[in-house]
């Protein structure tokens, strides 16, 4: 058994495709991204949501694996809590647990076998990200990266809605034309 083998026997099963993987500091982007200023102020769990939507169709359109990771360790005797939501993997850390740390511990693991990004734009974690084999790429980078990816999948909508109502007006087309030959050709 090679080295490389008992390492990936070693990881969560959703690490073990071989893809891309973006870690997303959940808190770090929501700080960070002017679209959710309002939402910090009223409804964070709300902002949480809308992150998470966002990040759904992002991964759905450049089919990498997304985990994101939000603090959980500045509460008491929280256990932490991982659940997968419409295609993406969500972390809550436990107590005592950064998402930071969580991120280096997850890079330890699969940083150097497989193709992983870290969204932040924390300077030290950005340099451990590098030194663990990560790729980082920053709050602002990532939200770039969103908007061609949102801008990408209107216009494949536009384009399928397009593609529907040709192929529905040449089955209608068909239609009459085989109605219009079984009237010229009663046999």
């Amino acid at each position: 058994m090679t080295l490389q083998d008992s390492v990936m026997k070693r990881i969560k099963p959703y690490y073990r495709k071989k893809r891309a993987y973006l870690f997303v500091d959940g808190y770090n982007i929501l700080n960070s991204w002017s679209i959710f200023e309002r939402e910090r102020e009223e409804d964070f769990e709300n902002a949480r949501k809308k992150l998470m939507d966002i990040l759904v169709d992002y991964a759905h359109y450049t089919d990498q694996a997304v985990i994101l990771v939000f603090d959980g360790y500045k509460v008491k005797k929280n256990p932490g809590e991982e659940f997968h939501y419409k295609g993406i993997q969500v972390v809550f850390t436990k107590a005592m647990q950064t998402a930071d740390h969580y991120i280096e511990q997850e890079l330890t693991l699969i940083g150097r076998h497989r193709n992983v990004r870290v969204a932040t734009s924390d300077s030290m974690e950005q340099q451990m990200i590098l030194s663990r084999g990560g790729q980082r790429i920053s709050a602002r980078e990532l939200e770039v990266e969103v908007a061609h990816a949102k801008e990408g999948l209107v216009r494949r909508k536009r384009q399928l809605k397009s593609e529907s109502k040709v192929n529905a007006w040449e089955e209608e087309t068909l239609e009459s034309l085989k109605d219009l030959k079984s009237r010229l050709d009663p046999h």
